[in-house]
């Protein structure tokens, strides 16, 4: 998960309806994060044949919304989600709205001795993008307040919806374990995906950067909200 500090007007334009921008001590963030997908099943029952196992590659930031019963909601809203078959992409874009896009993807994930070097490959136009990380020490749960437990710990999904109002979903694992990272970084031609302002902006060194170590995820069905 490589996690860039940006200007909040970068992500104006992309804030569902009935939101707003999260931040954390007053910075906002973009993440781009690369993970593999495991057992999928659709409506938590039914697996998908040749489609329980693939990877994902996300850029996406984070809001919160005060709920009817006054509570704080917070949130991820995806930028863009590339996949590796076109028949995920759709569906995905059918149901949630959200911004699928295929690409041809492979991964790689190699353990030496404490250490992890994992690395996610996708092709645009022609070329490869690569988003890589290098581990180093054993994997911690993030300690109460820090950057790290504010990047893995938002359980909603939030989604611009074209007839007006949002899609609101809630997502449920146990927090995450996170590995620290010695090099991690982003290359590739990010401006071709994300546009010039947000390529531009991975293209630099990411302000903080970890492993997690995942869990099963449920995703319930969403909610829209007008």
């Amino acid at each position: 998960m490589l996690n860039y500090e940006v200007d909040p007007s970068l992500l104006s334009r992309y804030v569902p309806p009935f939101t707003s921008l999260d931040s954390f001590h007053g910075k906002t963030y973009v993440s781009l994060v690369g993970f593999r997908f495991c057992r999928t099943r659709l409506l938590g029952y039914f697996p998908a044949p040749f489609h329980t196992y693939f990877d994902e590659v996300n850029l996406r930031f984070y809001v919160r919304r005060r709920s009817d019963g006054g509570d704080t909601q917070r949130g991820v809203v995806f930028i863009a989600e590339v996949v590796p078959r076109r028949a995920i992409a759709t569906t995905a874009r059918l149901v949630y709205g959200e911004n699928y896009k295929y690409a041809p993807m492979k991964h790689r994930i190699e353990t030496v001795g404490a250490g992890k070097t994992v690395e996610f490959q996708w092709q645009v136009r022609g070329q490869w993008c690569r988003l890589s990380a290098q581990t180093v020490g054993p994997p911690k749960h993030p300690e109460d307040g820090s950057l790290e437990q504010f990047i893995t710990e938002h359980y909603w999904g939030y989604t611009a919806q074209p007839g007006g109002g949002c899609l609101e979903y809630r997502v449920d694992h146990v927090p995450w374990q996170v590995w620290a990272t010695t090099v991690a970084g982003f290359e590739g031609n990010s401006c071709a995906l994300y546009g010039s302002e947000l390529g531009t902006v991975l293209k630099r060194a990411p302000d903080c950067a970890f492993v997690a170590d995942g869990s099963p995820v449920i995703i319930f069905k969403g909610n829209k909200i007008l």
